[in-house]
């Protein structure tokens, strides 16, 4: 199960970014690699300094769940918004 959640998101030939040029495509997962590092840097960071707060390490983790969903989202309305548009 955790393989096939991990190829959904990772594997170029199946997500969302496959019908997106490959430079585009490549930007993408930089940008959404940063947004991801940022948020276990920062949630390690609160677990050994701050253990108190669990709550913000749940809301960092919420942000980049729902920041990396809407990241695949707009990119397949974009994609078929550009197909269309080509048509």
């Amino acid at each position: 199960m955790l393989i096939a959640a991990s190829k959904a998101i990772m594997d170029p030939n199946r997500n969302a970014f496959m019908r997106l040029p490959k430079t585009v495509r490549f930007q993408l997962m930089v940008v959404l690699s940063c947004l991801w590092s940022v948020i276990f840097c920062a949630s390690a960071g609160l677990i050994v300094w701050l253990p108190g707060y669990v709550f913000a390490h749940a809301v960092l983790l919420a942000i980049g769940i729902f920041g990396t969903s809407w990241v695949f989202k707009t990119a397949g309305r974009s994609l078929s918004n550009i197909t269309e548009a080509n048509k």
